[in-house]
């Protein structure tokens, strides 16, 4: 029984260790935003979507919807779903 448990404790742990994918794709999208956000407004200007996101950047034009100068990370997702 002690070998059996001793087993289990070791999958358990070599489950949460294992290099799976980790968050969603939404989830990794939030984070290239965050980081890209370097003065962390919230929002992405030009400037920082060529630094942090440059494939962003190309279609700039076409998810900044507004026309404000900035990016939001829910305009990001709009564009992203309508192109799937």
């Amino acid at each position: 029984m002690k070998k059996f448990l001793v087993l289990i404790a070791g999958f358990a742990f070599f489950n949460a260790t294992s290099a799976a994918p980790v968050g969603s794709r939404a989830q990794r999208m939030q984070n290239r935003f965050n980081t890209a956000d370097t003065n962390h407004d919230g929002k992405l200007t030009l400037t920082e979507t060529q630094v942090g996101m440059p494939r962003v950047a190309r279609h700039f034009s076409e998810i900044d919807t507004a026309k404000n100068g900035y990016i939001t990370l829910s305009q990001l997702s709009a564009f992203m779903a309508a192109k799937e």
